[in-house]
């Protein structure tokens, strides 16, 4: 499987910052360890251009955000400072994902070692979220022909947003969250589809309430693209979670949801969205468990 990755991903961030920014290059050694990705299989993305980035968000947004003009009151928002390499690596985040979507086309599924910024909403970003590159890709590729329906299947423990803002009035792509009711973002648009749990949910109520929506979600959305925001922050001891999911919880959500849209032949893109673990190294591991069950699945 290939997979997007750039050195700058990751960067520098102030002392005790709860972002786990080496996570992506965690998870990068841990699948290069593994033999799951190999570095043929590496694509080194370069920065989106405004261009396609102003498919999903608004001008004068953008402008703020290349010019350093956000307001104190926006960085507290978006939880980040604003840099040039903030801009920079937001950039290529998104062309991860946008290369990410066009070879999953090609190869059935790849994946993007970042992206899933889903609280990245048109006018403004929040959530450590600067630019939705999901929204991006999607608006890019629908520009191109290359799809017309898209599937957002969002299993982050924070609910999807921006995607649910994005896509509010575009019966073309369909947004699925499941998500923690009480948790981040307290204002929640409403999504296609929602599935809020409870704070606490485990491995057994979790996965019958995704075996109960995940086929109706494909069902009423008959994509041509599927994006999968396998968020990590479900698993108990997550800082941001207020779930109680196993690893082996998270493991059999993965082999569900990925069992079931390559059953149903549905090209798919992998992004990271959320997990703050104890650790960026155990955050990057509980990561690896998506490219883990597709070495599963597909050998």
């Amino acid at each position: 499987m290939r997979c997007a990755y750039h050195v700058d991903y990751e960067i520098p961030l102030p002392e005790g910052h709860p972002f786990p920014m080496r996570k992506f290059s965690a998870l990068r050694r841990i699948l290069e360890d593994e033999a799951i990705l190999r570095e043929d299989e590496i694509m080194s993305p370069e920065e989106a251009p405004w261009a396609e980035i102003g498919l999903a968000h608004h001008d004068d947004y953008l402008e703020r955000l290349r010019t350093g003009g956000l307001g104190r009151g926006e960085e507290r928002r978006l939880g980040l400072p604003w840099s040039p390499a903030l801009v920079r690596r937001s950039r290529l985040a998104v062309g991860g994902t946008m290369l990410a979507a066009w070879q999953s086309l090609e190869d059935g599924v790849s994946g993007n070692l970042a992206g899933g910024t889903h609280h990245a909403c048109p006018d403004h970003g929040e959530g450590f979220c600067v630019l939705n590159d999901v929204a991006i890709a999607i608006r890019v590729l629908q520009r191109e022909e290359e799809i017309r329906r898209a599937l957002i299947i969002d299993l982050d423990v924070h609910q999807g947003n921006a995607n649910a803002l994005c896509f509010a009035d575009d019966d073309s792509v369909f947004t699925f969250s499941m998500h923690g009711a009480r948790n981040f973002p307290m204002r929640k648009p409403p999504s296609d589809l929602d599935v809020p749990l409870p704070d606490h949910c485990g491995d057994l109520e979790y996965l019958a309430l995704l075996e109960r929506h995940l086929g109706d979600a494909i069902d009423r959305s008959r994509p041509d693209l599927v994006f999968l925001l396998s968020g990590v922050d479900v698993v108990v001891g997550d800082r941001y979670g207020r779930l109680a999911m196993t690893r082996d919880g998270l493991r059999r959500r993965e082999r569900r949801v990925l069992g079931e849209l390559f059953e149903r032949g549905l090209p798919t893109t992998l992004v990271l969205s959320g997990g703050y673990a104890a650790t960026p190294a155990l955050t990057a591991d509980l990561h690896a468990e998506t490219h883990r069950a597709v070495r599963d699945l597909r050998s």
